[in-house]
């Protein structure tokens, strides 16, 4: 079993879209709503990196005003650069396809081009995250205005034709059915066996997302009836998605924030190889109402996999060994 020591910054919870699911989301003014400014993640970047962090998670809503003279594409790159410059050499692990689209289309530049400016600035690889379900019926319902199933697919192939690499990810335990669920898992094999020909990174991971509806808004959860996961339900998908993706995306991981520790911690007996990251802070599961925490220690998860039989060690976001830190 692996795992990464990591830190969680959700820059800002401004956004433009109304998913049927988010909790996360706040408008100008309204309660709970933030913006982390640049002194602030330069700050926790530097102290992740202190604490052994080898990777930085970034993720964050649409927010209309992460403009750099206009250009968001601009105030992507120079987020990058203020990270890199705060913790020199970590992994910047950033931007799921729906942010990427959201700048290509807010700039009016090819996706090609943000990629490129992005990963000159030191854009690591890319978070599979607004996936969903790649059903559109279901989006239809719980994400309109989110980039459609077609769109995520197109960006992925972007990502990586350009030579980065991605994780995948599927949120289930909502209104989506079996078949979407095979659906999607096939859609993400296919998109892998076409990278892994092309001799491109493709996934490095997926990671089962189970929707947590305490906090989501009332109409999604009044249709689902449950405010956290089926944990027995997304365990049987665990297996289920590690015998259908089989040795084509070996590496497999589940969301301890959404299922609890001891929970993910059986995951391992169920088909995962792996328990995330460390996060050190986490906002978007949390203010949907997730049980599992903000932030686990290397201890608390190798202890977790200790208590089901399986040893651990620290791995990098793509799976590689990291440097011993200095003295």
């Amino acid at each position: 079993m692996t795992y990464v020591v990591n830190r969680n910054l959700n820059t800002s919870n401004h956004c433009t879209l109304r998913c049927g699911f988010c909790a996360f989301r706040r408008d100008d003014g309204e309660e709970g709503a933030y913006r982390l400014d640049r002194a602030v993640l330069r700050e926790r970047a530097a102290e992740a990196q202190s604490l052994g962090a080898t990777e930085l998670c970034l993720q964050a809503a649409l927010d209309p005003e992460a403009r750099l003279n206009g250009s968001a594409v601009a105030f992507a790159e120079r987020l990058l650069r203020d990270l890199q410059e705060a913790a020199p050499g970590i992994h910047l692990h950033a931007f799921s396809p729906q942010e990427l689209e959201y700048f290509s289309r807010s700039d009016g530049v090819p996706l090609e081009t943000v990629l490129q400016r992005l990963r000159r600035a030191g854009l690591g690889s890319v978070p599979g995250t607004a996936a969903e379900v790649l059903s559109e019926p279901v989006r239809r319902m719980i994400c309109p205005e989110k980039l459609s199933a077609a769109d995520w697919v197109a960006v992925m192939r972007q990502v990586h034709r350009l030579g980065i690499a991605s994780t995948a990810t599927l949120m289930a335990g909502h209104i989506e059915q079996p078949a979407d669920r095979v659906a999607h898992l096939l859609t993400l094999l296919a998109l892998q066996r076409r990278a892994q020909a092309a001799g491109e990174p493709g996934f490095s991971e997926f990671v089962l997302l189970p929707f947590v509806g305490a906090s989501a808004p009332e109409p999604l959860r009044r249709r689902v009836g449950r405010d956290q996961p089926d944990a027995l339900a997304m365990l049987r998908l665990t297996a289920q998605a590690r015998l259908l993706l089989g040795p084509a995306l070996p590496h497999h991981q589940p969301s301890w924030v959404k299922l609890t520790l001891p929970v993910a911690a059986e995951a391992l007996r169920w088909g995962c190889d792996d328990l995330g990251g460390t996060l050190m802070e986490e906002h978007i599961t949390t203010m949907a109402g997730a049980r599992g925490g903000t932030s686990q220690t290397a201890g608390a998860l190798v202890a977790a996999a200790a208590s089901v039989g399986r040893p651990a060690r620290q791995r990098t976001t793509l799976y590689g060994q990291p440097e011993p830190m200095a003295a």
